[in-house]
């Protein structure tokens, strides 16, 4: 979620992130703040209801008082609780973000500090201290099991128009998730895709070190990169970042902690807000942050789940773990059969959820209209060509795609927001591609191996569809090897 904390910073910052990038909501148990844009409402305490799993190496808490959040992580049944509890926007929880901006029910009070940030359902509560409820619980032992109705974050008292779901299963220093968001709105508009949090995770101060992998030969044991450290007085604001090994970990000062895999997704947001790295429990001010980022289209009546893995241990044992998840990885592709593969629109709208064979696409007659696929990584000398399985319906007879090389923006993290200027993105590769536009599925094929200024690493695939009207229907996109 977007934070805000007592030092005054948050809620500034939360202002700026009305694109749905995670930080926390921020409670005040006694003194009612005055901040850089107006009052917080004051949070109480609310005594939790746990529901635990417990394998002997790690244990898992959930908090069924708050929509069943995660509050506890921790090895062993002893070991230090890592997952921060300061308000209810920490935590490792469900958030999602959409249009409109401002979301104003009719009847509903908007808090003035939140105009800007639109619908926002979340799994502890809302920011006048209502809390989500929990529908649905199942704890066998082996799998734990939660359904609640969240809450609007800006609103007062105004349940989201969704059910979020969460299953939880422990293997080893491992816990396993699954996340799931069934929207229920009657607001039928298709809005633009907005960054989403797979979750967000918040630990303790005492695991203040985030690290990554930022660089362009994953999976070759390359040195693992430090995005913040102890004493480099970094973290806030949140750093933006691209990994191409799919995983973040917060660490303690012996490089033990937490780390979070989410397989295909490569941006991701984190750092540490609050003084005192190296101190703090779950109910203190400080916290380290990380969160995978992808941008997702949600529809009114969309099933969307993200599965991820939570891995307790050594920075050694994360990254072994993701390494031995990923030997098998394949080069980009992408299959629209039942979701959108995490790609997006810029001029463009689809038909709808459900989405059934293929991205069906209504060309309006605008420019650059663009189907955007996710922040991704190959090497060129790995993929001497793309296919692309579509069929096409207006006047134009040939697309563009375009290829991101992997640059000088991609190879660094860059503060969420602030003064800093972040380098230009490098021109893409721009391939054209001729269609056939009689309504007719077929697989296109383009050979890459020849293009000079194809080569190195590369992190995007865009397809710039043709002006005029007519429609389109995506099938697959993919490379194929030498």
């Amino acid at each position: 979620m977007i934070c805000l904390l007592g030092d005054r910073l948050g809620l500034f910052s939360r202002m700026l992130m009305t694109m749905g990038i995670g930080i926390s909501k921020t409670r005040q148990l006694v003194v009612i703040a005055v901040t850089l844009v107006g009052t917080v409402v004051a949070f109480a305490d609310v005594a939790p209801r746990m529901s635990w799993l417990d394998n002997g190496k790690i244990r898992l808490g959930v908090d069924l008082s708050i929509g069943g959040a995660v509050t506890h992580l921790s090895e062993g049944k002893d070991g230090p609780n890592m997952i921060n509890s300061y308000d209810w926007g920490r935590q490792i929880q469900m958030s999602f973000y959409s249009g409109p901006v401002p979301y104003v029910p009719e009847g509903a009070v908007l808090h003035k500090s939140w105009t800007k940030l639109g619908w926002n359902p979340i799994q502890s509560g809302d920011v006048y201290n209502n809390r989500s409820k929990v529908i649905e619980h199942r704890n066998d032992g082996k799998e734990l099991y939660v359904r609640c109705i969240p809450m609007h974050w800006p609103l007062k008292g105004v349940p989201g128009e969704c059910e979020f779901e969460c299953w939880f299963r422990l293997e080893g220093n491992k816990v396993h998730a699954h996340s799931r968001i069934v929207n229920k709105r009657p607001d039928k508009t298709q809005y633009p895709a907005r960054s989403q949090e797979l979750p967000a995770v918040y630990t303790n101060g005492a695991w203040y070190k985030l690290v990554s992998y930022v660089g362009d030969r994953p999976f070759t044991g390359a040195k693992p990169t430090t995005i913040v450290d102890r004493d480099d007085d970094r973290g806030w604001p949140w750093r933006r970042y691209q990994t191409p090994e799919h995983w973040s970990a917060l660490l303690d000062k012996n490089n033990r902690g937490l780390g979070i895999y989410l397989p295909g997704v490569c941006g991701f947001a984190g750092g540490f807000a609050g003084k005192g790295k190296g101190s703090g429990g779950p109910k203190d001010n400080q916290t380290g942050y990380m969160s995978p980022i992808s941008r997702e289209i949600l529809d009114h009546n969309i099933d969307y789940s993200y599965q991820y893995t939570l891995i307790v241990g050594s920075l050694k044992q994360i990254r072994e773990y993701v390494y031995d998840r990923e030997k098998n990885r394949q080069l980009p592709h992408w299959e629209f059969i039942k979701d959108r593969q995490h790609w997006t629109y810029r001029n463009i709208t689809d038909t709808g959820w459900p989405i059934v064979n293929g991205l069906k696409i209504k060309l309006e007659n605008k420019r650059n209209a663009m189907l955007q696929g996710p922040k991704t990584f190959w090497r060129a000398e790995e993929a001497s060509a793309l296919v692309m399985h579509a069929a096409f319906k207006t006047e134009a007879t040939s697309i563009k795609v375009l290829l991101q090389p992997y640059d000088d923006l991609a190879a660094g993290d860059w503060p969420q927001w602030g003064g800093v200027k972040r380098p230009k993105p490098a021109a893409p590769v721009v391939v054209p591609m001729k269609i056939i536009c009689d309504g007719q599925m077929r697989s296109v094929k383009v050979d890459l191996s020849n293009n000079p200024a194809y080569k190195g690493g590369m992190t995007q695939v865009r397809v710039q569809l043709p002006h005029g009207t007519g429609w389109a229907r995506i099938g697959g996109v993919g490379f194929e090897g030498k």
